[in-house]
């Protein structure tokens, strides 16, 4: 059997959470940077996204973030521009959904731009509990079937 040389297994290379940067200070975009929006994985580090000037590009993910800052679909993104291809971009910085909510309120980010908070949202929502989402039918309705 061989030796063990390496520093740990697997489960060191998971690594301890580190606080997930609970209250680091908002990022605003420069100059050959954009705000975007993720519209779905590719994989291999790579996604599709929208960004706010109205172009679909698509978006590298960089090593420092490849497999420590989850992203999904939805996700509001900071990338940076590339000067020689338009239609590609690098993922600078992921934004939190509160962070991103602050960007939105600052007007960086516009109206229209649909954050997802919530992936379950309004399934919660008991306000109207007199509106039925279901159809009764009387007795006769069902002998005339």
């Amino acid at each position: 059997m061989p030796k063990n040389k390496g520093k740990g297994g697997k489960n060191r290379k998971r690594g301890k959470n580190e606080a997930d940067d609970e209250k680091r200070e908002l990022v605003f975009k420069e100059d050959g940077q954009e705000y975007a929006q993720v519209l779905r994985m590719l994989g291999n580090g790579r996604c599709e996204a929208m960004c706010i000037d109205g172009t679909k590009r698509l978006c590298h993910i960089r090593g420092k973030m490849h497999k420590k800052v989850w992203i999904a679909a939805g996700d509001i993104i900071l990338v940076g521009l590339r000067d020689y291809q338009d239609d590609k971009a690098d993922v600078i910085l992921k934004y939190m959904p509160d962070e991103a909510r602050l960007l939105k309120a600052y007007g960086e980010l516009p109206d229209n731009t649909r954050l997802n908070e919530g992936i379950g949202g309004g399934l919660d929502e008991e306000d109207d509990a007199t509106a039925n989402d279901y159809i009764e039918f009387e007795d006769e309705d069902i002998d005339k079937i």
